[in-house]
């Protein structure tokens, strides 16, 4: 079984008003909570990144990040909505600014009500959940995939490619010989 190279890890969980991040230790381990950002909508104006995506970037290099799992919202049944759409995007966005890092696709269907579910078991406020549970969330799509690459060896998810200068319009690439996979217009 081929060996993960050492190195952080973080982990995105996209939200539509806040984006939660996550890291890892180096071996890869355990996934802890890092912040919650406000998430900033990429607009026509490439010069005028949002401040989410450059915050992210700066994670990613003041960790020496080795990849970045991004979490895929699905419906239950495994079929992509309106959500996964813009995450697709978003990722295609953030694998321009971490560039030559990897950023990963993984399913994360029911990370938000897994870290609900935590805050509620540790005893903390319903109210203040919004604070954290983008965090806690990106935690726990971190650690899955965490689980996955010592399950299976190998990355996690599907690779995404950087978009193009557009906003939104990131392209796919599976993660068996870099292939195009689809591309989102």
């Amino acid at each position: 079984m081929p060996v993960l190279p050492r190195g952080v890890r973080l982990g995105v969980d996209v939200g539509t008003v806040r984006v939660g991040l996550a890291v890892s230790d180096p071996d890869g381990m355990i996934a802890t909570p890092v912040e919650t950002l406000a998430r900033g909508h990429v607009g026509r104006d490439v010069a005028d990144p949002p401040s989410d995506l450059l915050r992210i970037a700066a994670e990613v290099s003041e960790r020496a990040a080795g990849v970045v799992y991004v979490g895929l919202p699905r419906h239950l049944s495994g079929v992509e909505g309106a959500a996964a759409a813009s995450v697709r995007a978003y990722a295609g966005d953030l694998a321009r600014f971490v560039a030559p890092v990897p950023v990963m696709l993984v399913d994360e269907r029911m990370s938000t009500v897994t870290a609900h579910q935590a805050l509620h078991a540790s005893g903390r406020d319903g109210r203040r959940h919004r604070a954290v549970v983008d965090q806690v969330a990106a935690v726990v799509i971190l650690q899955s995939a965490l689980e996955a690459e010592r399950a299976g060896g190998k990355r996690a998810g599907e690779r995404v490619a950087a978009s193009d200068r557009r906003p939104g319009s990131g392209t796919v690439v599976d993660d068996v010989g870099g292939h195009e996979k689809g591309r989102r217009r």
